[in-house]
């Protein structure tokens, strides 16, 4: 949502005391007021999800108890647990995105994307690749003196030959061939398309280097095509007679899917050394241009639908090429989504351009500004190494209060933006500035946008209510587990004073078999397997079974009403005889087999006592909120709600 919507929800600060002045207080729990709008959104949405709704008391009541448990939740401090602080603020930024995302500056960029699809150039450059380790301010330095050559009439071919680092681009005289858009970096895409035919750009960074772009050709785009290919590779360092014999190979197979072109998947699959496209017959996917080599390429884009080329030799060896299909530009909407995942990625530039035009809208609306005195004399120290003395200076004392910035008449110091510069080695000059300016960067809109959260919360209710519903339920739920769920699920002695207390209550509408049913691989294991039972006893008895005696049995405890399982069935009802459930056993028998006409002790039930123990103990921490936190209820008000 852009400022123009905000403006029509609350033209400013005022707004939201105009509104607060309007949202009387409905109820206060532990001496925190809940306004009026809160309950009204919480009782409707509850009304819109319920198959019987309840009436205003009954909601208000629920409400009221809600609430009691949020500020118990409160109390035990789950509100300040760093896991929570983390969720919060995630999920505060998400929600807020709608509202900060300027759709039309995205759009715009969407817009001049798509308006060079119909066009493809020829591009140029020479290129110092960035590398780990790499010194950028020499690279720097040199890139610059390449350019000074360049502009004084040096041969960009010959630099090429002795500079470039882009091996692809060396060995043609720094030539890229012609490009589409959409395919390359933002930012060298834009400068290659805006130079003339011949025209030396000044240089560019990149996230992979430095470049300088000579200007090249325009033409028409050619849309993609979509082909197989039959390969047989030949490597670089073949011998001549290996070469002949590839070419002799792939002049054979051509020979054959001239003749029967209905034969070329086939022979794909089982000759073609480029086995991911060959396990598909040698499909493909669709390109365009600039992504295959050249030869290759322009062989495709010449070929009809349905042609088969003879052999075309590319670096990578020798390719039977057959067109399959072809198309021109793509439709805008298509495009459009493509490219918006792209623009998600830090990785293109375009995503730190939105970064850019979102900090300067809000820093207008929250009269932000960076000190920029402030920060070059930061910069100077930081440049030489963010080491721990320089963390300490900076953290505290007189210069960790250096004011450098403001937003909404609050300052920025520069003790705040110190954990984010730990990333500045020194050494590399050029390399430190260009950390610590993103890092600014960086701080300086997420203060912004932390600012704008702030603000929406105060004057959009729709912001409001859903970050509250989110914040609450999430305290809720950590709550009641800690107080009532979690706790019944571990407290074993709990959950059998609860049985004891309740013991006539649980019952079943058919006796069940409880005891051991064991499986053996004969009769021998059998035998030795009761004898062990009579001998052990507790929970740890299937543990100690297994452990003993492997895989030459399995043994489970069962619970089971007639009809449930038949090896249970055949040695308590008399059913008929039946062979054991796993085909590696040939006997069974159950151990302690008896039949209950209700349960005899909580394990039998564990499930359904847990849940009411669960019950019990929220039941008796509602009683215990009702006493420990006051609660007024503003009746007057709550009689207007409709």
């Amino acid at each position: 949502m852009n400022n123009k919507i905000l403006i029509g929800v609350c033209a400013s600060a005022a707004c939201g005391l105009a509104w607060a002045a309007k949202d009387p207080v409905i109820m206060t729990v532990n001496g925190v007021d809940v306004p009026r709008s809160e309950f009204e959104y919480l009782y409707r949405k509850n009304s819109q999800q319920q198959l019987e709704p309840q009436t205003l008391e009954e909601y208000a009541e629920t409400f009221k108890v809600y609430k009691l448990k949020v500020a118990d939740a409160r109390a035990e401090g789950l509100d300040t647990t760093a896991s929570f602080r983390r969720e919060m603020s995630q999920y505060r930024r998400d929600l807020a995105a709608p509202y900060v995302t300027d759709s039309v500056y995205i759009n715009s960029l969407v817009d001049d994307a798509y308006s060079r699809v119909g066009e493809e150039v020829e591009a140029n450059h020479i290129m110092l690749m960035k590398q780990r380790g790499s010194n950028l301010t020499e690279m720097k330095h040199l890139a610059d003196s390449l350019h000074t050559l360049l502009v004084n009439g040096a041969d960009f071919a010959d630099l090429s030959a002795r500079f470039n680092q882009d091996k692809r681009a060396r060995a043609n005289g720094g030539s890229l061939g012609y490009i589409a858009a959409g395919k390359l970096p933002y930012e060298f895409e834009t400068l290659a398309y805006s130079l003339g035919d011949g025209e030396i750009s000044d240089v560019l960074e990149t996230q992979f280097g430095f470049h300088i772009l000579k200007g090249g050709k325009h033409r028409p785009a050619r849309g993609q095509v979509l082909v197989k290919h039959i390969m047989k590779m030949v490597p670089k360092t073949a011998s001549e007679a290996d070469a002949a014999r590839a070419k002799a190979q792939i002049d054979s197979v051509y020979t054959i899917v001239a003749a029967d072109p209905s034969k070329f998947e086939e022979i794909a699959i089982s000759f073609s050394d480029d086995k991911n496209s060959g396990r598909q017959g040698g499909a493909l996917p669709w390109f365009g241009t600039g992504e295959m080599v050249p030869p290759f390429e322009e062989a495709a884009f010449a070929m009809s639908a349905g042609e088969i080329s003879q052999p075309v030799k590319t670096d990578f060896g020798w390719h039977i090429i057959k067109k399959m299909d072809s198309r021109g530009m793509p439709e805008k909407e298509p495009f459009k989504v493509e490219l918006l995942r792209r623009l998600a990625s830090p990785q293109d530039a375009r995503n730190a351009m939105i970064r850019r035009q979102q900090s300067e809208r809000l820093a207008k609306s929250h009269g932000a500004s960076l000190d920029a005195a402030a920060l070059a004399y930061i910069k100077a120290k930081a440049v030489e190494g963010v080491d721990s003395a320089f963390i300490a200076d900076y953290t505290s004392g007189t210069l960790g209060a250096t004011k450098i910035g403001v937003i909404d008449k609050e300052p920025l110091t520069a003790s705040m933006l110190v954990p984010m510069l730990k990333l500045i080695k020194g050494g590399d000059p050029y390399a430190a500035s260009e950390v610590f300016d993103t890092q600014v960067e960086k701080f300086f809109n997420r203060r912004l946008l932390e600012a704008e959260e702030d603000r929406l919360e105060k004057t959009v209710p729709d912001y409001r209510n859903l970050l509250n519903e989110y914040r609450e339920g999430s305290l809720l739920f950590e709550v009641s587990s800690l107080k009532a769920w979690d706790k019944a699920a571990k407290d074993n002695e709990g959950l059998k004073r609860y049985f004891d207390a309740h013991k006539g209550e649980y019952t079943w509408e058919k006796p069940k078999v409880k005891g051991i049913l064991v499986q053996a691989v004969n009769d021998s294991v059998a035998d030795a397997a009761m004898n062990r039972l009579k001998t052990l006893g507790g929970d740890t008895v299937i543990v100690t079974m297994r452990k003993e005696f492997g895989n030459k049995i399995q043994a489970e405890r069962v619970l089971v009403a007639q009809g449930a399982n038949p090896m249970v069935d055949a040695v308590m009802f008399g059913g008929r005889e039946v062979k054991p459930s796993n085909s590696a056993f040939t006997t069974y028998f159950l151990y302690d087999g008896r039949l209950l006409e209700a349960p005899e002790d909580v394990n039998d039930v564990k499930g359904q006592v847990t849940s009411d123990y669960q019950n019990a103990l929220m039941d008796e921490w509602v009683e215990e909120l009702k006493v420990k936190y006051p609660v007024t209820i503003n009746y007057k008000e709550l009689k207007k709600i409709k």
